[in-house]
């Protein structure tokens, strides 16, 4: 999917939690994602995840692994 901080998009591969296939509507899930290109972004920033050009899923960054 598509992450989108700010003014910047950028692909993005999700690593759900062990146990978890599937997120629906409403349901709350901490996640890891490593994106495809290195951007500048801090604890506490907002995205949205897009998928097929409609947005599926917002979120706010709570940890940044190097």
């Amino acid at each position: 999917p598509q992450f989108y901080f700010r003014t910047t998009d950028v692909t993005g591969v999700v690593e759900l939690p062990e146990g978890t296939e599937m997120v629906m509507p409403g349901d709350n899930v901490t996640m890891e994602v490593e994106l495809i290109h290195p951007i500048a972004i801090e604890n506490g920033t907002k995205f949205s995840i897009r998928e097929g050009g409609r947005t599926v899923g917002a979120g706010v960054v709570t940890e940044i692994k190097a």
